[in-house]
């Protein structure tokens, strides 16, 4: 997936600062007895924990996107950087190459999830409409169907196509309620075939959900979106 490097998530998680601890009152106003210490475990030294975190963290994301690292140029921009040496290519050699490799990654997802949803339609109970959406159907329903000037209530869950969970109403235990025409595309669709009561699974193309742009660092650029969804009412 199309993500950026995470050195501010890595940096951020390991310098949270220990909370200091405070003794407890007795019911006669005196200090409560304090407990043994505890001894303290051996850790490892701070700095090589972290950078091979960092340097794990970029493997795993590059290697994800299909893209190929040349690990000693990597290093060897690390170390220029942090001893303010001369860079080895100048900047508008750097951007060119950046843009480049940008252009690759997204090329990379865009391959892999129009191949995740050429090879889902061929499964038993798919159904591929004209726009791409794909759905198979869980549960059947005899309820009313909604209009696009409806609004719905339902239960749902989200994933991606690596069985990312990014949303889920059934683990909040509460439905959502929404306009048929206030959801993406993907979902308005749907909804137009679906009856109360019914279930299914929808396989929403990029194209009928965020696109290129992805959605709040949440939903990458050019994912194809995995929901189960449930029509439980369409409120007046």
């Amino acid at each position: 997936m199309f993500r950026s490097l995470p050195v501010v998530a890595c940096v951020a998680a390991l310098s949270v600062a220990a909370s200091s601890s405070f003794a407890q009152q007795g019911q006669e106003g005196l200090p409560a007895a304090a407990a043994p210490a505890a001894p303290a475990a051996e850790e490892p030294e701070t700095a090589p924990v972290y950078s091979y975190a960092i340097g794990l963290e970029i493997g795993s994301n590059f290697k994800g996107d299909d893209v190929q690292l040349d690990i000693d140029s990597l290093i060897a921009g690390i170390k220029d950087a942090m001893n303010d040496a001369q860079p080895k290519y100048d900047e508008a050699t750097c951007m060119r190459a950046l843009q480049k490799l940008s252009e690759a990654r997204a090329g990379s997802i865009v391959t892999k999830n129009k191949k995740f949803l050429e090879e889902n339609k061929k499964a038993e109970g798919i159904v591929t409409l004209p726009s791409g959406l794909q759905y198979k159907v869980l549960k059947a329903g005899t309820g009313a169907t909604p209009t696009a000037k409806d609004t719905v209530r339902t239960h749902y869950e989200g994933k991606l196509i690596d069985g990312t969970v990014f949303d889920s109403s059934l683990k909040r235990n509460e439905p959502a309620e929404f306009p048929v025409e206030g959801v993406i595309a993907g979902w308005t669709e749907a909804l137009q075939k679906m009856k109360v009561g019914d279930k299914w699974q929808l396989f929403i193309p990029s194209e009928l959900a965020y696109g290129e742009s992805g959605a709040g660092g949440v939903i990458p650029p050019h994912a194809t979106l995995i929901f189960e969804i449930e029509l439980l009412d369409i409120p007046k």
